[in-house]
């Protein structure tokens, strides 16, 4: 038998082609063959015009390709009058319009990063994490290290530690919120497509890892044996406790054993007035975040606002420190009343959700100064002014990135 002539073969392609579609199954490879590729557009012209309106229907609703589109791989459907597909240009698929299936949001990275190269993957994942935020973490570490005395070489791995867990926090928070950030929050990066829920849940997991190891690194057995259950406390408020009664109170919890971990080398029980101001500190944040969506009722804003005043006061306290160190905690104390007090009270005056947003970010913000207040208690003056250096730090850098 003689092999089928160049003629034969291009003749008999496009009915070969247009059963293979109709029959559900995928064209072969393009073959290696020279003398093919300089005739293969046109013939693939003539299959594109052979297509009659009924099958492209058909071939819609299957959401296949269209005969002869010219694809290398498998395209979605083509317009209602197959311009796409004769044009040879790729059609949307619509497995790409829905975010929530894994193959589109594979998809979605793949182009984040062809765009932007990793630097704006990188871009996502601080959004994600709510990177600036993690300023307001080193300061209760060192606030508590200094009321235990143990402020030295194993305080910035305890410090490192602690912004692991503050991380994964943030990221295991986006990950339990998904659907409803959906909803009422769409620009966030996992809604929007920009992270996986895959993605976010593994970085949680990583980070919660990371910073357990690192408390064991840097303080022992008594740093761990701090650590875990301050990362347990973090999940739980992230999957259980946020959208209950208790959440602000977990909340408090957190950062209270957050100050603790930085006292764990040394005398514990001293820093524990330190812990239960931070802690206050972030009921009153945590309480606000709860309306951020939302708005208010102006009794919220009063009600924090009351609290942040006992919580300068507090931290303003009795001090061991003499000269220009004994005035420095009065001075950190009303610079934090003043930040975070003033967006209170901007909340209160109209509590809607712009406000009630802006007053968190301000708690956020202001935490460091209100961390310094409590290492110049302490006399640990200069360590007190570096950290008071980082709130107008934080605040620039939230501009940027949300800490929300």
């Amino acid at each position: 038998m003689t092999a089928p002539s160049e003629a034969q073969r291009a003749a008999a392609l496009p009915a070969a082609r247009a059963l293979r579609a109709a029959q559900g199954q995928r064209r072969p490879a393009r073959p290696a063959d020279p003398r093919q590729s300089d005739a293969r557009p046109a013939r693939e012209l003539d299959l594109v015009q052979s297509v009659s309106p009924e099958q492209r229907e058909l071939h819609k609703i299957r959401r296949g390709p269209v005969p002869g589109a010219g694809a290398r791989r498998r395209r979605g459907p083509s317009t209602a009058d197959g311009t796409a597909a004769a044009s040879g240009a790729a059609v949307p698929s619509a497995r790409r319009a829905d975010i929530g299936s894994g193959a589109a949001e594979r998809e979605t990275g793949a182009q984040r990063r062809s765009r932007g190269g990793w630097t704006a993957v990188l871009r996502d994942v601080a959004e994600l994490v709510r990177a600036p935020a993690a300023l307001s973490v080193p300061g209760d570490v060192i606030a508590g290290a200094a009321a235990a005395g143990t402020l030295n070489r194993r305080t910035p791995g305890l410090a490192a530690a602690s912004v692991c867990l503050y991380w994964a926090g943030m990221a295991a928070n986006d990950w339990a919120d998904r659907d409803l950030d959906a909803v009422e929050r769409p620009e966030r990066p996992i809604p929007s497509g920009r992270v996986s829920p895959r993605t976010a849940l593994g970085l949680a997991a990583g980070l919660t890892a990371a910073g357990v190891g690192l408390a064991a690194w840097a303080g022992g057995r008594r740093g761990l044996a701090t650590a875990v259950p301050l990362a347990a406390t973090v999940w739980a408020y992230d999957v259980k406790a946020k959208n209950t009664a208790a959440g602000p109170a977990v909340m408090a919890a957190c950062r209270g054993l957050d100050v603790l971990l930085g006292a764990s080398t040394g005398r514990a029980a001293k820093a524990v007035p330190a812990a239960l101001t931070v802690a206050a500190h972030t009921y009153t944040v945590t309480a606000l975040s709860r309306r951020e969506v939302s708005g208010a009722d102006a009794n919220l804003p009063v009600a924090t606002l009351a609290g942040t005043v006992a919580v300068a006061a507090t931290a303003a306290g009795a001090t061991r420190a003499r000269g220009w160190r004994a005035v420095l905690p009065v001075a950190l104390a009303g610079w934090y009343l003043s930040h975070y007090g003033r967006a209170q009270a901007r909340a209160a005056a109209q509590p809607d959700a712009a406000r009630v947003r802006a007053a968190v970010g301000s708690g956020i913000t202001g935490l460091p100064t209100l961390q310094a207040t409590l290492a110049a208690r302490t006399g640990a003056g200069l360590t007190a002014l570096a950290l008071a250096a980082l709130a107008p730090l934080a605040r620039r850098l939230v501009r940027r990135i949300s800490a929300t």
